[in-house]
């Protein structure tokens, strides 16, 4: 589970690895079409991001023709 941060009271799961597999994409390939580089895709991926910008998530969107909460989720177990 890609958590974005471990933070107290922060349960935002990434599920960029999961929508990748789904579209058969890589981080490579995904870097060329969104023009977000690959260190930062891998940052969010692997769950390290504390933020990102709408600008990035609305080109990752783009890019993988789905919506924010297809990438976002709150995880429901307790801190």
């Amino acid at each position: 589970m890609a958590r974005s941060s471990d933070e107290p009271g922060h349960r935002v799961v990434v599920r960029l690895d999961r929508v990748l597999a789904a579209r058969g994409m890589s981080l490579v390939e995904l870097s060329e079409q969104a023009g977000v580089s690959v260190v930062n895709l891998s940052v969010l991926k692997n769950g390290r991001a504390r933020a990102i910008r709408f600008s990035t998530l609305t080109a990752v969107c783009e890019a993988l023709r789905c919506a924010p909460g297809d990438l976002l989720e709150i995880d429901s177990r307790e801190s």
